[in-house]
């Protein structure tokens, strides 16, 4: 239900918190960190300056990156060790989703005996309080209730890449120093009353996984922190929280998230721009459609991972993805849309495909969102989702919001931020600015699909791989999942549940 005490002034407004966001507050800064490399550099500067609280919440989490791999002197884990053995003030808190590290197969040393997290101000936990084949899918840092990170980035390998996306970049490798291909993500920082806010989700998060009440920290101005390598890309906008979560265990669910999405393609009037890393949620498909076949409605630009892993993957998330794509193109009576993926050149004389990670859509020159949900059905209800979203209320966050959108085309254009809004200036249109641009051997290339034959429709079984809401068992099913997920943390860490 809407928020009572909210009212609504403008009917062109997006954000209407109570309905489609959470709560909202004022970011004294925010900026945006392209690509892991910038995140992850501003995440080791942040974190030095920590004074009482570090909280990391995530989908996976891997103790053994180097944040800095262009200069490895400490491991993740062992640079959180060291905060807290120099700072007896400094309380750390992760929250991990308990069957991420076993799903990705990425971060099994997190349950393995750690002398990183074997100190008594730093909590680890493991959050299996899902609903059946949901995942804690959120991913934001919170540093003492002043700074926050917030996207599509984990704390694990398999995430850090800097803007080339060079194929053979030798800092691109996990721990064990197995290669892994070029990936392409985004993340934000906000501080202020906004990071506050992020923070009030954390507590939130770790009190329903755990049961645990923690109150904020005090909060001293004079201590805040921001770290130097990020730009003040929105100082003093409003900055909106939207979440997802099932309904389970008697908890109301929340689909904020999925409702601000919505909201916001609804209300395109020039351009969508998407960077996503699934294009499989029907619900967004019948929506574009819909906009598409406007005689006079928006642009819709989709950057989009080519390239699906993994069994399930490939025959649900892009079999779904190629059919919502045909489904759009039939659509587009007016030429307005283009799905598109990046590549860079190879020292070969072919391409490589760069993964898309990100999850973000910006409307207009007057509406970003940002955060960890995807575009597939799972993430409308199923997972635990969070995303902020910020609308422009002045020339210079339009300006702002511009700017990013055209930082983004410019990397995978291969050109510069300026070339692109003359471009975009130049032809009135995104899509013929993406066509003037695209002629270097880095570049977009156009998702090929069939548009005459095939399907549009979801693939069978879609409701039981990519479900959109919880099941809702028996209470004895429900008590043998709780029983099989727990039997699984405990059979590979003994260790660190001792620990905790």
């Amino acid at each position: 239900m809407p928020n009572p005490d909210y009212i609504s002034l403008n009917p062109d407004q997006i954000v209407k918190v109570g309905v489609n966001a959470w709560r909202a507050a004022v970011a004294e800064r925010v900026g945006f960190m392209v690509d892991g490399a910038a995140y992850f550099t501003a995440l080791d500067e942040a974190l030095r300056q920590a004074r009482r609280t570090i909280w990391i919440v995530g989908w996976d989490f891997n103790p053994d990156i180097y944040l800095r791999p262009d200069r490895p002197s400490e491991t993740l884990g062992e640079l959180l060790r060291s905060l807290v053995e120099s700072n007896d003030d400094l309380e750390i808190r992760i929250l991990v989703w308990a069957m991420g590290p076993i799903y990705s197969g990425k971060s099994l040393a997190l349950f393995s005996e750690n002398s990183w997290s074997a100190h008594p101000r730093i909590h680890l936990r493991f959050d299996r309080r899902h609903a059946i084949r949901g995942s804690h899918h959120q991913k934001f840092v919170t540093i003492d209730d002043q700074l926050a990170f917030i996207g599509g980035i984990d704390l694990t390998h398999k995430r850090w890449d800097d803007p080339r996306h060079d194929p053979d970049n030798p800092l691109r490798v996990t721990p064990s120093g197995e290669t892994y291909e070029p990936v392409h993500d985004l993340q934000a920082a906000l501080s202020g009353s906004a990071a506050a806010m992020i923070g009030d989700l954390a507590r939130r998060r770790w009190q329903h996984a755990n049961g645990e009440d923690i109150s904020p920290a005090p909060i001293d101005s004079t201590d805040a922190v921001w770290p130097g390598s990020v730009s003040d890309d929105f100082g003093g906008c409003e900055v909106a929280l939207a979440r997802t979560e099932p309904g389970i265990r008697g908890r109301r669910s929340r689909r904020e998230a999925m409702r601000l999405t919505m909201d916001a393609l609804a209300s395109a009037r020039d351009s969508i721009y998407i960077e996503t890393q699934y294009l499989a949620s029907f619900e967004v498909g019948r929506l574009l459609a819909k906009r598409l076949a406007e005689p006079d409605g928006p642009e819709v630009v989709v950057i989009v991972t080519r390239l699906s892993h993994g069994f399930l993957e490939k025959i649900m998330m892009g079999a779904n993805r190629d059919r919502l794509i045909r489904r759009l193109k039939r659509a587009d009576r007016h030429g307005r849309f283009r799905a598109l993926y990046p590549v860079v050149p190879n020292r070969r004389g072919g391409e490589c495909d760069i993964l898309v990670h990100a999850k973000l859509v910006v409307v207009d020159d007057r509406f970003i969102r940002l955060g960890s949900s995807n575009l597939n059905n799972r993430s409308e209800g199923l997972d635990t989702e969070s995303d902020i979203a910020i609308e422009a209320e002045n020339g210079a966050c339009k300006g702002a919001i511009l700017s990013l959108r055209d930082r983004l085309m410019a990397e995978h254009l291969d050109c510069s931020e300026q070339d692109v809004r003359a471009a975009v200036t130049r032809r009135a249109s995104l899509i013929g600015a993406i066509e003037e641009l695209n002629t270097k051997p880095r570049g977009l290339r156009i998702l090929a699909v069939d548009v005459e034959k095939g399907q549009t429709g979801p693939v069978f079984g879609t409701g039981m791989v990519d479900p959109r809401k919880p099941f809702t068992p028996i209470k004895g099913a429900r008590r043998l999942w709780d029983a099989l997920t727990g039997r699984l943390t405990s059979l590979v860490a003994p260790q660190a549940r001792k620990d905790m």
